[in-house]
């Protein structure tokens, strides 16, 4: 029997669905985010973010994030000729990405700025960087490569001065060729081999010198993920006869030769699928020598650092881009006589998803102001304690989040058009890269039994939210007592490494709560997170101003 038109008509009106979240501004929408550019940096800096947190939030660049992981890159390793070329196809809404996020001055801008004297160049890249992650994740690979390169390259002058003004430039320019031919560079790393993973020192790539080229060698072996395949040049871990060393490895010779650098395969992901991630085949590959023989390790340590440091600004960016869809739905979205955000375990859910946002924010801004006082003791030991802890404690946090941000938005967040499942997919990413949680755990031991200054610089830090609130101050004693009951036992402390790295994070995120954040947020932190137990899933706070810290974390639209 067919329906009277009237009926039909009926059946395609849509009531009670959120409307899309795209017209906000991600960065002055993000309250906690705000408020950390203003106390690290300035004014000024934040408005050199309004326009990029408007072009984030945008139906367009929702848009071309979708695309970039629905049209997968393709690898091209021959030209119709039989030439072999090595290419990665994009679709043209990858470049869309990339050409922004290098343009608004989030590859390795920064290094320059800071060198000519601009004031908090890097707590603005990591602001901009969080916020530009909202549109999509994978295209900041390489952009957090570029950004990392340039602290390593310092280990060479000549090096340094060759590559650092390409990759420091705001112009995007994508193509195989040769240095003296572009506008714009970015970098990649070959670091592990499918033998010793986050083991470096197991790899087996040889480094062969070349005859009478002092600092140039040629490269033998495989490497089992080199991120970003169709970047200018690489940085590269390979034993030579000193031992492990860091090589620069262009993908062009000056000559405009293509280097003999051979992409195998591109990855099949669990998360983004618009970056490509490769195995490489190097046989008779050009490099040339970053640092001295046998100390690859330390000459790359720093690209390590803030590689690591862009783990917990992309970790903490997707938390964001989460709550913020799951607190949009929640505020829209009517059930049982009344919108989902006015019942009480739903505001408790949304509530606790929210402080647990604003605390990653608040770690890795102040991780970014400290990377702005490279001369500053304080800053600089805090920064080599306090970025294996927040890269161990908020990637490890991410996945649940984003999971209970997901289950939010019910059977709506199960399909892809929601971009949920490509966040919850994503979310243990940054856990494994630069360091999986294990290896961020066994450095933060590392850190404080080799440098005593790192736990000084943790005690003044936390120690200057002392007397803010009695459940930090508890919290910051029962730490001690811990760190000192561990070194005291040698044969317990690699065992509980995982335990004392996520307390003194979680302190340490407390202290900054409890010294900057709302007093509903800090109160709800310290009651939740530095108590002698949890519950284990959010939504299960007891007590506290919820109301008021769900207002806090909702997106507002223009």
């Amino acid at each position: 029997m067919e329906l009277p038109t009237t009926a039909r008509a009926g059946l395609r009106v849509v009531s009670n669905q959120p409307p899309p979240l795209a017209g906000h501004n991600v960065v002055t929408a993000d309250a906690a985010l705000v408020e950390a550019v203003l106390r690290h940096g300035s004014q000024e800096v934040l408005d050199s973010l309004v326009d990029l947190g408007a072009e984030a939030g945008s139906a367009q660049a929702r848009e071309h994030g979708m695309l970039a992981n629905e049209h997968h890159p393709e690898l091209t390793p021959y030209d119709r000729y039989g030439h072999r070329v090595d290419e990665v196809r994009f679709h043209p809404s990858w470049h869309w990405l990339m050409e922004r996020a290098v343009g608004h001055g989030l590859a390795a801008a920064p290094w320059e700025e800071q060198a000519d004297g601009a004031a908090h160049a890097h707590v603005r890249r990591a602001a901009g960087f969080m916020a530009w992650s909202h549109t999509e994740p994978g295209h900041g690979c390489p952009i957090s490569m570029t950004y990392a390169a340039v602290p390593a390259l310092r280990a060479d002058d000549a090096l340094a001065k060759e590559w650092t003004p390409l990759l420091a430039s705001r112009r995007y320019d994508p193509g195989v060729r040769p240095l003296t031919d572009k506008v714009g560079a970015l970098a990649g790393m070959g670091m592990t081999e499918k033998q010793g993973g986050s083991d470096v020192r197991a790899n087996v790539t040889r480094a062969v010198p070349v005859p009478g080229a002092d600092g140039t060698y040629t490269l033998h072996g495989h490497k089992w993920f080199t991120s970003a395949p169709m970047n200018d040049v690489f940085l590269v871990l390979a034993q030579a006869e000193g031992g492990v060393t860091c090589f620069v490895v262009p993908r062009v010779l000056p000559d405009g030769t293509r280097n003999q650098l051979d992409v195998v395969r591109l990855k099949d992901k669990l998360g983004n699928r618009s970056n490509a991630s490769s195995e490489l085949e190097l046989d008779g590959t050009v490099a040339h020598r970053l640092g001295d023989e046998g100390r690859g390790v330390r000459t790359i340590i720093e690209m390590v650092a803030a590689t690591r440091l862009d783990c917990v600004l992309g970790s903490t960016s997707l938390m964001r881009r989460a709550v913020s869809e799951a607190s949009w739905h929640v505020s829209h979205r009517s059930a049982f006589g009344s919108r989902l955000v006015d019942k009480p375990l739903m505001q408790n859910v949304i509530a606790d998803l929210h402080v647990e946002t604003e605390a990653a924010t608040a770690l890795a801004m102040r991780l970014a102001a400290a990377v702005d006082a490279p001369h500053d003791d304080h800053e600089r030991a805090l920064r080599r304690i306090a970025l294996p802890l927040a890269k161990f404690w908020v990637c490890k946090r991410t996945p649940f989040m984003v999971a209970e941000a997901l289950e939010c938005l019910g059977g709506n967040g199960y399909v892809e058009e929601s971009g949920m499942p490509l966040l919850y997919r994503e979310a243990p990413l940054n856990s494994v890269w630069e360091g999986s949680g294990n290896v961020n755990a066994l450095d933060v031991l590392r850190a404080l039994g080799r440098e005593p200054e790192v736990l000084d610089a943790w005690i003044t830090e936390v120690g200057r939210a002392r007397g803010g609130d009695a459940r930090l101050d508890r919290a910051i004693e029962d730490t001690l007592a811990m760190i000192g009951a561990l070194m005291g036992e040698p044969d317990q402390l690699e065992r509980q490494a995982r335990r004392l790295a996520g307390r003194m994070a979680a302190v340490l995120q407390g202290s900054l709560l409890v010294r900057h954040a709302p007093a509903e947020v800090a109160d709800v932190f310290c009651a939740s997170r530095l108590g002698p137990s949890s519950e284990g899933v959010f939504g299960a706070l007891d007590g506290g101003d919820l109301a008021a810290v769900v207002a806090r974390t909702t997106p507002t639209t223009d």
